[in-house]
Parts: structure tokens; C-alpha cells; sequence
């Protein structure tokens, strides 16, 4: 009989990147089994458990390199079956941003392998009141642009300005 220790360690177990990768290979195989049912893959907060599981700046090529993977793999599972797959990330501050002048002092981690192999990069932040402002600002085939629009009890609608 496991003792409360052992429980309570069991029931917090830590995910890591690995798992996150192992966790690619059982979409892949639902994907397979399902035979185009899915038809967009979702991946929230990509760089987290990256930055967790590598600290400081010893680590980086380690840590971009796994990356490296994963981004592969969630390539190859998209080209292979057919689905979109949508990631967000987190920002953070740009130190070096006030000496270029930039109208945004915050840009994404993950540095240019996650820029790279992202086809369409799209910026949320929060306007006034309750709108949201939506801002392609990489794209191959669209031109940079921003939209507004709000999220309310009912979805998404429309900003009221």
C-alpha cells in the first residue's frame, strides 16, 4: 500500500518536453486511426514546458534544438494528415527594443526557429475596454494588417468602438 507521500508525488507529476513529444506520436496515431475526422491541431503555450525544462542561457542550444524536433514533428503530422496546427507562444520584454525605437517592446520567445517555421504569425493584445486587436505580422501571402474585435458572453463579435 503506497503511503500519502507516494500518493500525493504520483497524482504531481511534472510534464516535460519529452512528453509533450511523446504526446505528438499518440495524436498522430488517433490521427491515423480516425482517418480525417481531426482537422486542426492546437497547441497552447509551446515554449512553456521548454523553459522550464531548460534555464539559462547554457542550456539554449539544447533547448532549441529539441524545439527543432518538435517543430518537425508538428510538420510532419500537419503535411501527413491534413490538418492545420495553431500554436500560441508567450511574449516577453525586449531589452534591447527601446534603443531601435520599436512601437512594441515585447517580441516572442522561441527566437528564429519557432519564427521560421511558423507560416502565419498573428500578435493579440488588449485595446481599450473590452477590444482585442489581432495583428498579422508575418505572413507569405497576406499583407500586414490589424483587426479588432471582442469576446463576449456569446463569442467573438465585433468591436464596438
Amino acid at each position: 500500500m503506497a503511503t500519502p507521500e507516494e500518493k500525493s508525488s504520483s497524482s504531481t507529476q511534472r510534464i516535460h518536453c519529452e512528453h509533450q513529444m511523446e504526446l505528438l506520436d499518440f495524436v498522430a496515431a488517433k490521427f491515423h486511426e480516425e482517418g480525417g475526422v481531426f482537422k486542426l491541431l492546437i497547441i497552447d503555450s509551446i515554449m512553456a514546458l521548454f523553459r522550464v525544462d531548460f534555464s539559462g542561457r547554457g542550456e539554449l542550444a539544447e533547448r532549441q534544438q529539441k524545439l527543432a524536433q518538435m517543430l518537425s514533428r508538428l510538420q510532419k503530422i500537419s503535411e501527413e494528415y491534413n490538418v492545420a496546427v495553431f500554436v500560441t507562444n508567450q511574449m516577453t520584454a525586449d531589452p534591447g527594443a527601446g534603443m531601435s525605437f520599436q512601437a512594441d517592446p515585447k517580441k516572442p520567445i522561441g527566437g528564429h526557429i519557432l519564427a521560421h517555421a511558423s507560416t502565419t504569425r498573428i500578435s493579440l493584445r488588449k485595446g481599450r475596454g473590452e477590444m482585442r486587436i489581432a495583428k498579422i505580422f508575418d505572413s507569405p501571402d497576406m499583407p500586414e494588417n490589424e483587426a479588432t474585435f471582442a469576446i463576449t458572453p456569446g463569442g467573438v463579435a465585433d468591436a464596438k468602438e
